[in-house]
């Protein structure tokens, strides 16, 4: 960007409808932990050691180093395209973090891939709230102008973490992500569904970016009201040469503060130095990276082939039971979510709405079994948006749909927790603990609305860490009784069919995916969803090989197992 592309004062614009703001470089700046990438691979070692495979350090630390360097480059192509997608999680682990790896590692790394953003996100970075932002937000707030977020992210999650530790996660009408919308920018489509959500368009919105290539022709081609930058170390340093300038250029979010004061009274802004080029960035240069040399070895692993158990969340490891308080609680928090000019939905209506969402999930799961049964289709898992904005939100506004399209993935995860109170089943640890001395990993192979509340769910109940990896259907996109999920299991796992055990609740579910997969020992465990007749039938039939009273009841016969098979 040149000097004379610089607006040295701030211009007066109209009152925005709506603030549009970027993550990194507007809300938050961030810094590059020397460290980090060190840290990052001693944690994906860490969580490989939990399903017994020993991984060198030294190798993951040069995967990874490859893959953020690999990534970066795909982000610089991506910010030349007029329509750019989004990767999904599993393919920025799989695809790039991971992609030079052993099959068993990448598998699991792949199957955990929003637990690892996030450690990707909080080990390399340290986030800093920028000078004028609270300045900002309780400014449009004065002034009922509504804020939101519009960010290129490989982890809405953990910027949805960040914001809550700075105390900023009740600040926003809207966080819309990249990687939970599939839009990135400088897509306009990603700016135009924000704008949707504050209830306007982005013709009367400001957008706050900070970078030229990405946040500046998003504006752009979106039609903002007004495109400023407030500088990073991004900002003087496109990756290539740009034919859009923004409206102005602060060195901070300071001088955004003042032009939308100026805005508000209808008086010209008055010249500050924040407003003047500089050549020193906030936060000077990226920190160099003192990774240390990349080795030319491979991933150690452990003898493979051996057994491993294969274990089903919900009526297994853990039973439900309503939880109308939490349910409630959860309803308050999205029916304000939801609020705006509309009237409903207020709580009361949330609650009425979900039990209409729920029987069209039930339905839905109907469907697509059959479709499976009889037409050998895969068996796909609803969709996070289709749950909430086309089931949930198919009566309400446009502007609400488009908050629950924006929102849909973290609004799934919340919802995971709410609306059953968990008990972790008796003989559950033992089970866990026995199969850990025996050096037999466990993987969980679970169909659910939200594989983040299944792991939030084994973390509360203290036994996290005896479990390998978690392989679930919405991060999947595929359900049981389609054996994808078991055979991902089954590599992760590194683990030979023949000697394995699957223990779920639902014959129709978990044995006959297992028995698809190859799995030799197929046990169903009573007292979960499934009626004892039925379970008795699986039995007399064979699709069951076992039958227990309860998950601890599995520990002598995967005990019974030779040795020198699980070598």
């Amino acid at each position: 960007m040149t000097d004379s592309q610089m607006t040295p004062l701030a211009p007066i614009w109209n009152v925005p409808d709506a603030l549009l703001l970027d993550f990194g470089g507007v809300i938050f700046q961030t810094r590059k932990d020397r460290a980090g990438k060190r840290r990052l691979a001693e944690a994906l070692a860490a969580r490989l050691a939990r399903a017994e495979i020993v991984a060198d350090v030294d190798r993951l630390h040069a995967s990874v180093d490859a893959g953020l360097t690999a990534l970066k480059h795909w982000k610089h192509a991506q910010s030349r395209r007029r329509l750019p997608r989004e990767l999904a999680p599993r393919e920025i682990v799989g695809d790039f973090l991971v992609s030079d790896l052993d099959a068993a590692s990448r598998a699991l790394l792949t199957a955990e891939a929003s637990d690892v953003l996030v450690d990707v996100t909080t080990t390399l970075s340290e986030h800093e709230v920028r000078p004028g932002i609270r300045e900002l937000l309780d400014l449009a707030d004065a002034h009922g102008i509504p804020v939101g977020i519009v960010s290129n992210a490989h982890s809405g999650r953990s910027h949805r973490i960040v914001l809550e530790t700075h105390g900023l996660g009740e600040r926003f009408v809207v966080q819309c992500y990249s990687d939970e919308v599939g839009l990135r920018k400088p897509h306009p489509g990603i700016l135009a569904l924000a704008a949707e959500a504050c209830g306007t368009t982005p013709d009367r919105c400001w957008y706050v970016g900070d970078t030229q290539d990405r946040d500046v022709v998003a504006g752009r081609r979106a039609g903002a009201a007004a495109v400023i930058l407030t500088r990073s170390h991004h900002t003087d340093d496109p990756p290539f040469a740009i034919d859009a300038a923004a409206d102005a250029v602060y060195e901070t979010p300071e001088g955004l503060v003042e032009a939308l004061r100026a805005a508000v009274a209808g008086t010209p802004a008055v010249a500050s130095p924040d407003a003047v080029r500089t050549t020193t960035p906030e936060s000077g240069p990226p920190a160099a990276d003192s990774a240390a040399p990349a080795k030319n070895g491979v991933v150690v692993l452990e003898p493979a082939g051996g057994p491993a158990l294969l274990i089903d969340h919900g009526g297994v490891i853990s039973l439900s039971e309503p939880a109308p308080a939490l349910l409630d609680e959860f309803a308050d928090w999205l029916s304000r979510l939801l609020a705006g000019p509309e009237r409903d939905p207020d709580p009361d209506g949330v609650r009425d709405l979900i039990t209409r969402t729920r029987a069209s999930h039930r339905a839905f799961k109907s469907g697509a079994a059959r479709r499976f049964v009889e037409d050998d289709a895969p068996l796909a898992e609803v969709d996070p948006v289709e749950f909430w904005r086309d089931w949930f939100g198919s009566t309400l506004s446009a502007r609400q749909r488009a908050v629950l399209t924006a929102e849909a993935h973290d609004i799934m995860a919340r919802y995971g927790r709410a609306k059953s109170r968990r008990t972790v089943r008796s003989g559950v640890r033992d089970l866990l603990d026995s199969c850990r001395a025996q050096g037999v990993p466990v993987v969980v192979v679970s169909n659910t609305v939200s594989g983040r509340a299944v792991r939030a769910e084994c973390a509360a109940h203290g036994i996290d860490h005896l479990i390998g990896a978690s392989v679930c259907s919405d991060e999947a996109g595929v359900r049981k009784p389609d054996s994808t999920l078991v055979r991902e299991a089954l590599l992760i796992a590194r683990a030979d069919p023949a000697r394995t055990w699957f223990l779920g609740d639902k014959p129709q579910n978990d044995a006959v995916a297992a028995r698809a997969a190859g799995v030799a020992h197929r046990a169903i465990v009573r007292g979960g969803a499934t009626p004892d007749v039925d379970i008795d039938a699986a039995l007399a039939s064979g699709l069951a090989t076992h039958v227990v009273d309860e998950p601890g009841d599995l520990i002598a016969l995967i005990s019974a197992v030779p040795a020198a098979a699980r070598s």
